[in-house]
């Protein structure tokens, strides 16, 4: 299942903001970026009402050339992120960006490593 939209981030200019401004936390399948949330840099009419925590997950085409295989890999990530950062009201925008090596790990070892990151970065209570 995908984010519901108020965990999702969206729009180009909050990747860059993110890129740019946020703080990194590096694991060795993943790496964590958080930044403090900008709700102007957001899209649409009701962005600048949510200040909360937003997330995006970001996979590349090194880890897996298979489409099928990303999308399995994004699935899970955004069930464990919905299960665990729903009732969060930290004002952050959180990004997940997986290294090549990931595919080659379980999803179990993705997901512990995952809550180690946002343990590291103060996201889980």
């Amino acid at each position: 299942m995908v984010l519901p939209k108020s965990l999702r981030l969206r729009g180009y200019k909050c990747f860059d903001y993110l890129y740019k401004q946020g703080s990194r936390f590096h694991g060795s399948s993943m790496v964590l970026r958080v930044a403090t949330s900008k709700p102007r840099l957001q899209k649409g009419p009701n962005a600048k009402a949510n200040k909360y925590l937003k997330c995006a997950v970001s996979i590349s085409h090194k880890v897996s050339k298979k489409a099928v295989t990303r999308n399995k890999l994004r699935r899970v990530l955004h069930d464990h992120l919905r299960a665990r950062l729903s009732t969060s009201q930290i004002p952050a925008w959180t990004l997940i960006s997986l290294k090549p090596r990931s595919s080659h790990e379980t999803t179990h070892s993705l997901l512990k490593e995952c809550d180690k990151l946002l343990n590291k970065a103060g996201l889980l209570q």
